[in-house]
């Protein structure tokens, strides 16, 4: 079966998937929510529709490594790289629950916009101060309620498969809550689905988790170093996993 083909079809599952869950988290959403204010049980359940969406595709072979969280209930600033939309499925690998800073835009996409808002995702519009201002307010909430948060600190993917700068964002609201980092590699997933188009491309991919990093004490002028050192272990981390995929 050609790529084309391969693509509509795997959309159509998709889309399937997507569709089958919106009733079944409207059920979660309304039997939970009353006795699990962080959404963790019906944001999870939206994890497993993006782990399963990834799976119905016979040209993508995604894996997750790395240690495992202790208490997935602790919350952390989670960071990765970011090289694809394919990245969030790959994410969706790991076994815990995390709320994502999603663009504005994806949550103005029937259904799938919906799902999102009910599993408690956290809605940005890039140039927007009160936006911003919206978002961070939303990550504090997210965090109180021990739910970790996934943060892309590049701001979007890179187009040359080089790590782009970090920005301060994310680690500007760890520090600023005593929350730990917990920094995500990824590879792989750049020729899963070439940004601007959807057609998909045969990915072997992995993302792996590596060691929290405490920002405790830590103060608002750490906030560069800590960024810089973060962004290092990734990068690090990044090209060793695609040097074993043989990338």
């Amino acid at each position: 079966m050609g790529l084309r083909i391969t693509s509509v079809v795997v959309w159509l599952l998709i889309g399937l998937i997507v569709l089958a869950w919106l009733p079944m988290m409207a059920a979660l959403y309304v039997v939970t929510v009353p006795f699990d204010p962080g959404r963790y049980a019906v944001g999870r359940w939206y994890r497993i529709a993006a782990m399963l969406c990834a799976k119905v595709n016979p040209l993508w072979h995604f894996r997750a490594s790395g240690p495992k969280l202790a208490n997935p209930r602790r919350p952390y600033v989670v960071v990765s790289n970011h090289e694809s939309f394919a990245d969030i499925l790959l994410i969706s690998h790991l076994p815990w629950e995390m709320k994502w800073l999603s663009k504005r835009s994806l949550f103005r996409i029937p259904v799938m916009g919906w799902e999102m808002r009910m599993a408690g995702d956290i809605e940005v519009h890039r140039g927007e101060l009160e936006s911003r201002s919206g978002a961070v307010h939303g990550i504090r909430d997210r965090l109180a309620r021990r739910v970790s948060v996934m943060i892309f600190p590049e701001g979007t993917r890179s187009h040359t498969g080089d790590l782009l700068p970090f920005r301060n964002g994310a680690f500007k609201v760890a520090v600023d809550t005593g929350t730990p980092i917990l920094p995500l590699a990824l590879a792989g997933t750049s020729g899963a689905l070439a940004k601007g188009s959807f057609l998909m491309g045969r990915a072997r991919a992995e993302v792996r988790v590596l060691e929290p990093i405490e920002t405790a004490g830590l103060r608002p002028s750490d906030v560069p170093a800590l960024r810089d050192r973060v962004r290092r272990v990734i990068d690090e981390a990044r090209k060793e996993i695609k040097r074993e995929l043989g990338a």
